[in-house]
């Protein structure tokens, strides 16, 4: 797979898949945006790209730091080839538990600022007429999950938003895609107690949590030239957990 002359943005670059989507793509060639939400991050993500990158400061929810950033990029780096939107958050609560601002907060990151990114760069991508948007989704928006409500309510209404992109765009040589990770080896998981692990594991197919490396792998695949016919499309990555 050859990504080079690419430039390539993923939110949330700093840590887990984020982090292995953006060392992948750097391995094939591609120039990587990194996006942290503090300076402290930023500066982690410039230190693991080195010259083959930048990092920069993004708040997802902010309209105005979107716009401010994509203006910075095609400043100094040209129009954005492909968008990685990964940036996403948990609260975790039963639904009777849940208020208002449990609900808004998760939609708002994980769903509305991926309208609000993916629009401003689609513009220069219809001009083109070529580009990828990949998002970052879950098996929780097909499976739901209890304690999350709001979280696979942002997903699987990413999957839908994704469909209709693609069939808005594909005639534009532009494709929209959604990977979908079961549990994977990050610190999200880390959290999970051994027993319910355990549990988890035994219905696991492949018997393992997934690295962040077989989800950045499927991302560097649609992210190609070789997935050029392949849109609207939802890569599950589970081991086995979940077969749609």
């Amino acid at each position: 797979m050859n990504l080079k002359n690419k430039i390539a943005l993923i939110t949330g670059a700093t840590n887990g898949i984020g982090h292995a989507i953006a060392y992948v793509l750097k391995k094939y060639g591609a120039f990587i945006i990194g996006t942290a939400t503090n300076n402290k991050n930023v500066n982690k993500i410039e230190d693991f790209l080195k010259n083959k990158g930048k990092g920069y400061l993004l708040d997802v929810n902010d309209k105005k730091s979107i716009i401010n950033l994509l203006n910075d990029i095609k400043k100094n780096f040209g129009k954005i080839d492909i968008l990685i939107n990964n940036a996403a958050i948990t609260i975790d609560k039963l639904f009777i538990k849940m208020n208002e601002q449990d609900w808004q907060n998760v939609i708002n990151t994980n769903l509305n600022s991926i309208f609000y990114i993916s629009k401003a760069v689609i513009f220069s991508m219809l001009k083109k007429k070529q580009g990828r948007i990949i998002s970052i989704g879950s098996m929780i928006a097909n499976t739901g999950n209890i304690g999350q409500a709001n979280y696979s309510a942002s997903k699987a209404g990413l999957i839908a938003m994704s469909k209709s992109i693609a069939k808005e765009v594909a005639s534009r040589g532009i494709t929209v895609n959604v990977v979908s990770p079961g549990f994977i080896k990050t610190n999200m998981t880390k959290k999970i107690k051994e027993k319910i692990s355990n549990e988890i594991l035994k219905n696991i197919p492949m018997k393992r949590f997934g690295s962040a490396k077989d989800v950045a792998y499927a991302v560097a695949f649609l992210a190609s030239d070789k997935a050029s016919y392949i849109t609207g499309e939802t890569i599950h990555i589970n081991g086995g957990l979940y077969m749609s």
